[in-house]
């Protein structure tokens, strides 16, 4: 019998035996619709222009913070196909740059309207960006009796009938900065530095620049490397689908003892260079860090990079605001990326760590000390980018090595 002729008499068999090749309808997201990368909650504390305005509002609002908007997907089976579903998202239309996720047929269950829904974990979808999806039924077998494959020729029987699948679809992510990065491991507080306007109208480039926690525990005893908080899958999601090629790590000499490689694998090499917080930046000592950390943005073979401290708050966003700064970014786009590590319990600044003022008037964590250091490189109707920008030269960096950065991250759109 003919390979086709075969198909068709066991499909007719399937049948027989309470088995229907339908099709499947996809649901949402159609085709042009936006959907949100980030929670309500967070886009209306970054709507409110000043630091003061989202401090309040971050307090009235519930979150979530520090995390995306949940992707969900949905379709509809119309023949009763029950799965195994696999699910595709690509950034191309033929699906060949995508990721899968597999689920079997007791993992999801149809809603009363016959619709099947799921929140695709760590999606991380880039603002702006068009995105391509689809879901096919992988119950290909015609007898019930060899069961359901995940692989595209495992049923025992041999005999394999048309897996249902929805049409391709694609939506767009909505262009809203910033675009947090979540992975399965116990790293948090990572994002992506693009996405903000600078003053010219232009933007920071996404995909070159991440910030966020340390892939790794401090060092407990001084000697040995602390506890890696990555999963295999972390590792090859970084590596290879954010094409990870330079880890920064700005935590002490003491804390990050033992690491003979980052973390993410020896695919992504590692820089461990001490850098100082806030205030600190502008002492001899902070001014020498900067210079150093600042010239590894200046190759653009060390891109994409990964920077971080332990928690990615203080040390990495005292890097972050210099670094978008002196790109151009706006002062309450670069508090509002600052903050983003701290909603909903934005510092006050006149607090330190304990939240009781100090006695003597100052403060630890704020960007109230970045307002204070660069004045001191300022001219009369200087921006905030120009003393940035002077702040750098007077730790030694040069023109070219500015240009050189700004080539590298910010787009002409």
């Amino acid at each position: 019998m003919k390979r086709r002729e075969c198909i068709v008499a066991l499909a007719a068999a399937g049948m027989a035996c309470g088995v229907v090749w339908g099709a499947v309808e996809p649901v949402f997201p159609q085709d042009g619709e936006t959907v949100p990368t980030l929670p309500g909650a967070q886009k209306a504390v970054l709507a409110k222009p000043t630091q003061a305005g989202r401090r309040t509002a971050a307090a009235c609002e519930a979150g979530p913070w520090r995390e995306s908007a949940a992707l969900t997907l949905s379709w509809k089976a119309t023949a009763g196909e029950t799965g195994p579903w696999r699910i595709r998202l690509a950034t191309d239309p033929e699906l060949k740059d995508g990721r899968d996720w597999w689920l079997l047929d007791f993992d999801l269950q149809p809603n009363s309207s016959g619709e099947y829904r799921y929140t695709l974990p760590l999606a991380n979808l880039e603002p702006g960006r068009r995105y391509w999806w689809r879901v096919w039924c992988n119950v290909k077998c015609a007898k019930w009796t060899c069961g359901s494959a995940m692989g595209p020729n495992g049923c025992a029987c041999g005999a394999t009938g048309p897996a249902p699948a929805t049409a391709v679809r694609s939506f767009v992510a909505e262009d809203t900065p910033p675009r947090w990065i979540a992975v399965e491991g116990r790293t948090k507080n990572i994002r992506d530095l693009g996405g903000w306007r600078t003053a010219d109208g232009r933007r920071i480039r996404y995909g070159m620049v991440f910030r966020g926690e340390a892939m790794n525990d401090n060092s407990v005893s001084g000697d040995e490397a602390g506890r890696n908080r990555l999963t295999m899958e972390d590792v090859k999601y970084l590596t290879q689908t954010l094409g990870i090629k330079t880890d920064l790590d700005l935590r002490t000499l003491r804390e990050s003892n033992g690491l003979d490689g980052s973390p993410m694998g020896p695919a992504v090499r590692l820089v461990r260079s001490s850098a100082p917080a806030y205030k600190e930046i502008f002492t001899p000592d902070g001014m020498k860090a900067m210079a150093v950390n600042f010239r590894l943005f200046c190759d653009r073979a060390n891109y994409p990079v990964f920077f971080h401290c332990i928690g990615g708050a203080d040390r990495t966003g005292s890097l972050a605001y210099v670094l978008n700064g002196v790109l151009g970014v706006e002062k309450e786009d670069l508090e509002r990326d600052w903050e983003s590590t701290f909603y909903p319990n934005l510092p006050d600044v006149t607090e330190n760590m304990t939240g009781k003022p100090f006695k003597n008037g100052t403060y630890w964590r704020s960007t109230r000390h970045f307002d204070a250091g660069f004045a001191k490189y300022a001219k009369a109707g200087d921006t905030l980018q120009e003393r940035i920008v002077a702040y750098l030269m007077e730790c030694g960096i040069t023109p070219a090595e500015i240009s050189r950065v700004r080539e590298i991250l910010v787009s002409g759109r």
